[in-house]
């Protein structure tokens, strides 16, 4: 037995089933309206209703159990959405703790030839920073389930590319530590680094090393990260951080500072904002220092053990803020929510398989990789014909995009918007897309200010921009008002006056009001081509509330009832076919009305036909 609850608050206009009544898996039960949008509820396997708590025209609340239903068979939970790339990953299979991660690269003599003095010197140096040479601290590493800084270096990066920088450093403790036991014990001071290939494109690739004292940021590590920094700014080479870590080291003794606020580090990381890619990789523990370098990343993948906060438990309770454990400091479930994580994956195998996917939609030589064209005529179907029923909008960014090419962001976070990476015969592209299972496809601030980020990404990396529109509008209400609606929202008007990349915009259905003229960079002529599919429906407002309200007396002055619900019909029904994309496009509206199955060469098209422009002056976020 099994209960069906309901995926969201809503009024039940359709009860399909009965008490008794044998279904099949997939079969219609239910269907619930909630904002003008009609959401099905659908039987997870074959079953028999055992019993119903609900009848149509009753109010459910989100979780509310429906239904019970008798199971014919073990059904496993459905899999949330995810892009093809992510549901390629494969489990993490931790190495032994062997020499079998990077390695420093020098010359090794010919077999049974005795090493010079002072090369052999530097060869035992080396094998002191290598994961071999601390079995112990490999072994505690690998029962956690995570694998060393050197593992996740190896795996990103193309074999034998890694130049590694400052390998010899150790802690600054030597008033209080022997040589031997800082040189064992604090391999490269807590900071693998170095440029090495990733796909074929050189990088800046830096990892705090979590079995060196906890990750923690030294002043000899800072140095390092300083000098990789000022690397990636002068030779525009993209940068990839894994941050695992807690924040400052207090027992750096050998430096005479007080403070250590005069770092550099931070500042420098923050001035390669738009200027490079700049990916941040977290899991496990990431905390103050760790954090706030994480923080100014475009991109944040993290896995599901992670945690991230601005100060961890200690600095917590030294703040008189109460005693908590890590774990309850930003878990990765909530910092997916709020924005913070822009991908969440269950481990670090996963994390640098979507760090590897990201870095090459900023590869100049992407445009010429091969690539499989998904079915066209699937897009004919993505848009149901009922215009009230709700459907999944990813289902036309995959049918777009490039088979495989597809990367949601920030997939937990203003969920009204999906923001994505993807490609379209090979060239890379940004993508926005309305959520019409979200608030009818309502924009709301969250979602207003994910896409004004995204289309900011964008506009600094040179990646063109795909607008799918099927909005009613911005969100309102008195309690919208209460969350700075008006300054969120017109985030995206002010970050697209800005674009100087190509903007094209597909209006899958609706195109209601400032909402859809914000997801077409401020209105319907100002992107390189705005195209309507044939489900296409525009209007000043919503077409139900102009109704409602341009013809008020006229709807008053019929008797309450079905005469007046005919009237209200048959008004609709003109403002319908009036806002149609075919009337918008007679009367140049638009640009086009096209079958969806042709979307994907005219986009094609229009970005042969788009060029970047030279940077303008910078602008003055609303928020």
């Amino acid at each position: 037995m099994t209960e069906l609850r309901s995926p969201l608050q809503a009024h039940i206009v359709q009860l399909l089933v009965q008490p008794g009544e044998a279904v099949q898996q997939g079969q219609l039960l239910l269907v619930l309206e909630a904002m003008k949008m009609e959401h099905e509820v659908c039987a997870p396997s074959a079953a028999k209703v055992r019993e119903l708590f609900c009848a149509a025209g009753d109010t459910v609340q989100a979780g509310e159990v429906l239904a019970l239903l008798d199971l014919a068979q073990a059904q496993s939970p459905t899999a949330p959405w995810v892009s093809s790339k992510a549901a390629q990953s494969t489990p993490i299979s931790l190495p032994a703790a062997t020499n079998t991660s990077i390695t420093a690269q020098h010359d090794k003599p010919d077999a049974g030839a005795q090493a010079r003095p002072d090369l052999a010197r530097v060869q035992a140096r080396h094998a002191l920073t290598l994961d071999a040479s601390r079995p112990q601290a490999m072994a505690k590493r690998h029962a956690l389930g995570l694998r060393s800084a050197r593992e996740n270096i190896a795996d990103l990066i193309d074999t034998g590319s890694f130049s590694e920088y400052g390998a010899l450093a150790v802690a600054a403790q030597s008033k209080r530590r022997s040589a031997e036991d800082l040189m064992r014990n604090t391999p490269a001071d807590g900071m693998v680094c170095g440029t090495a290939n990733v796909n074929g494109q050189r990088c800046v690739v830096m990892a705090y090393d979590a079995t060196v004292l906890a990750g923690t940021q030294g002043m000899r590590n800072h140095q390092k990260t300083d000098r990789m920094l000022g690397i990636a700014l002068e030779h525009k080479l993209p940068v990839i951080l894994f941050a695992e870590g807690g924040g400052g080291r207090p027992g750096d003794v050998d430096m005479p500072i007080v403070a250590g606020l005069h770092v550099a580090t931070f500042a420098s990381f923050a001035r390669l904002n738009g200027q490079v890619p700049v990916i941040g990789i977290t899991t496990g523990r990431c905390f103050a220092g760790n954090a706030a370098l994480l923080g100014c990343c475009d991109l944040i993948i993290a896995t599901e053990a992670s945690n991230i906060g601005m100060g961890g438990p200690a600095m917590v309770e030294g703040g008189g803020l109460g005693v908590y454990p890590p774990e309850a400091i930003g878990p990765s479930a909530v910092q997916h929510a709020n924005g913070v994580i822009d991908i969440l994956v269950a481990d670090e195998a996963q994390a640098v398989a979507a760090a590897q996917h990201y870095l090459g939609f900023f590869c100049q030589a992407s445009a010429s990789l091969a690539y499989q064209a998904p079915d066209a005529q699937a897009l004919r179907d993505v848009v149901p014909e009922n215009r009230l029923r709700v459907y999944d909008s990813r289902a036309a960014i995959e049918g777009i995009a490039d088979a495989s090419s597809v990367l949601m962001l920030r997939s937990g976070f203003g969920v009204g918007i999906h923001t994505a990476l993807l490609r379209i015969e090979g060239r890379a592209l940004g993508c926005i897309a309305n959520n019409p299972q979200h608030l009818g496809g309502a924009i709301d601030a969250d979602a207003a200010d994910k896409a004004a980020r995204f289309m900011q990404l964008c506009n600094a990396h040179s990646l063109p921009l795909l607008s799918l529109v099927d909005t009613p509008g911005f969100m309102v209400g008195p309690e919208v008002e209460t969350r700075a609606q008006v300054r969120h929202v017109s985030r995206m008007f002010v970050a697209a006056a800005h674009l100087r990349v190509p903007f094209m915009s597909v209006v899958l259905r609706k195109g209601y009001g400032l909402g859809a003229m914000a997801m077409t960079a401020g209105g319907f002529h100002a992107p390189l081509c705005t195209i309507a599919w044939p489900s296409g429906e525009f209007g000043a407002m919503g077409l139900e509330g102009a109704v409602r309200l341009g013809f008020k007396k006229e709807l008053e002055a019929q008797p309450e009832g079905a005469q007046r619900e005919a009237l209200f019909a048959q008004l609709l029904a003109q403002h319908v076919d009036n806002g149609s994309a075919m009337n918008m496009a007679a009367s140049l509206e638009i640009d086009a009305v096209i079958d969806p199955a042709q979307t994907r060469a005219w986009l094609s098209r229009a970005l042969a036909s788009g060029q970047t422009r030279p940077l303008r002056g910078g602008m003055v976020d609303t928020w």
